[in-house]
């Protein structure tokens, strides 16, 4: 049971790390700063950022259910509902943030990663809901049973 409870672990805290790096870069892209040679290309942040925290946090969450379905697990559970809720809320606060931005970084990138993830979270809160409900299976005993091995 410890393998599932430090890959929930992992993916919780790489939940977190995509939600604070999207507000950093979006909070950053409110008010640039003046040097042009500064500049930034949100497409390619927003991507990496993708593919280094949120995609191994997501792989990171089916496996841990894989491994905690076969006999549930409340804590594991409730952690893939608190890693759903960190990436709704911080995405729901990510998309307050566009309307404040510079006009040339409202690219399409920027414009649709909130509203993806805030899609993606529901089934994430979903799945661990689905394991919240699953009960420990208890072993069958077998009090009426002939190979008992005792003769």
């Amino acid at each position: 049971m410890a393998l599932e409870k430090y890959t929930m672990a992992a993916s919780l805290g790489l939940y977190v790390f995509f939600v604070a790096e999207i507000i950093t870069i979006f909070i950053y892209m409110t008010s640039p700063p003046a040097d042009e040679f500064v500049a930034l290309e949100p497409e390619a942040k927003i991507f990496q950022f993708v593919s280094l925290s949120i995609a191994p946090a997501m792989v990171m969450t089916g496996v841990s259910f894989l491994l905690a379905k076969k006999y549930g697990s409340r804590p594991i559970s409730l952690a893939i509902i608190g890693g759903g809720v960190i990436l709704l809320v911080g995405m729901f606060y990510a998309n307050t943030i566009i309307e404040d931005m510079e006009e040339m970084y409202l690219v399409e990138t920027v414009l649709i990663t909130p509203p993806l993830f805030m899609g993606v979270s529901i089934p994430i809160i979903i799945l661990g809901g689905i394991l919240f409900r699953i009960k420990k299976q208890r072993p069958k005993k077998h009090y009426f049973d002939d190979h008992s091995g005792l003769v």
